[in-house]
């Protein structure tokens, strides 16, 4: 029965560094030099690491130094374990101090041009080893972009406007009631003003607008009363009861010119913007670009003050 004998090989960094100087030089003295020690303590050293290693490395001659075909062999490994070591050290760096080599690609519409410039200005004075590509693209080439993972964030501001106080609801969205509704001339109104009365909603042949209804009528706390149709479903239900209906704004001609109902009007002034901050789900989200998102929303809050 034959048994395999296993022994723990103890070799330091600096001992591959003086190897791999030997092999390159393949002169003692010259070797001592660059790694900066005497020539003696090359000598023990290399003496050393053969014992250690249980081959001989070098072959020693007046003139000239030699590597054995295992020396040869080791002086490969021995290079790619210090470069491995050095690439190591550089990426512990990199994320101590928060410096990569990475590119970030922000795009941004015309309205947050006045935001992520200066963001970006007050993160590169921190981070310099961060590369930022800055692009100024229309909203739909910004989603287009970030969908096809060619941005890694983007940064745009969407027009708000508020009914009364407590109620924000996209541009794109209309609230309307029949004209006999308690209310259809209130000027102020909450939500709580919708708390006693059940909602419609209109279908939305596209995503978003059909998203920024359901999240509407979630922040009413409608969605188990909703009652969804088509707009002529909708319209016609209003005239037959007290709900208040929700839709996209391309039904508003066909409501407004409908003598039996009224759009509730909004509060122009108190609109605000709405910044929108997204970033591609393949990006690694680090310290770093946490903090530089951090940025953006700050600038934002201090522009708005």
């Amino acid at each position: 029965m034959a048994y395999l004998l296993q022994r723990t090989i103890k070799v330091r960094f600096e001992q591959l560094e003086q190897f791999v100087a030997l092999g390159q030089l393949r002169h003692f003295r010259q070797a001592a030099e660059t790694t900066k020690i005497s020539t003696s303590a090359l000598t023990r050293s290399i003496q050393t690491l053969e014992d250690e290693m249980g081959y001989e490395l070098v072959k020693r001659s007046t003139r000239s130094v030699k590597l054995t075909t295992e020396g040869e062999l080791f002086l490969s490994y021995a290079q790619a374990a210090l470069n491995e070591l050095e690439v190591t050290k550089k990426r512990l760096y990199q994320s101590v101090n928060g410096c990569s080599d990475e590119k970030l690609v922000i795009g941004y519409t015309n309205k947050a041009s006045a935001i992520v410039p200066v963001s970006c200005g007050q993160f590169l004075a921190q981070y310099p080893h961060v590369k930022i590509e800055m692009q100024l693209q229309e909203p739909s080439e910004l989603m287009r972009k970030l969908q096809l993972g060619e941005i890694d964030i983007s940064v745009c501001s969407q027009a708000m406007n508020s009914i009364g106080s407590d109620i924000h609801l996209p541009d794109q969205l209309i609230i309307f009631v029949a004209k006999n509704h308690p209310l259809a001339h209130k000027s102020d109104i909450s939500k709580r003003d919708f708390a006693d009365y059940p909602m419609y909603s209109c279908f939305s042949q596209s995503k978003q607008v059909q998203a920024m209804l359901n999240d509407a009528i979630e922040s009413f706390d409608k969605t188990s009363s909703i009652k969804v149709g088509s707009i002529e479903q909708v319209m016609d239900g209003l005239k037959k009861s007290n709900h208040i209906a929700i839709a996209s704004i391309e039904h508003t001609n066909i409501v407004s010119s409908d003598p039996d109902l009224l759009l509730l009007k909004t509060n122009k002034g108190i609109a605000h913007e709405q910044l929108v901050i997204q970033t591609n789900q393949q990006i690694n989200e680090n310290s770093h670009v946490s903090h530089l998102l951090d940025l953006i929303e700050k600038t934002a809050l201090s522009s708005q003050s």
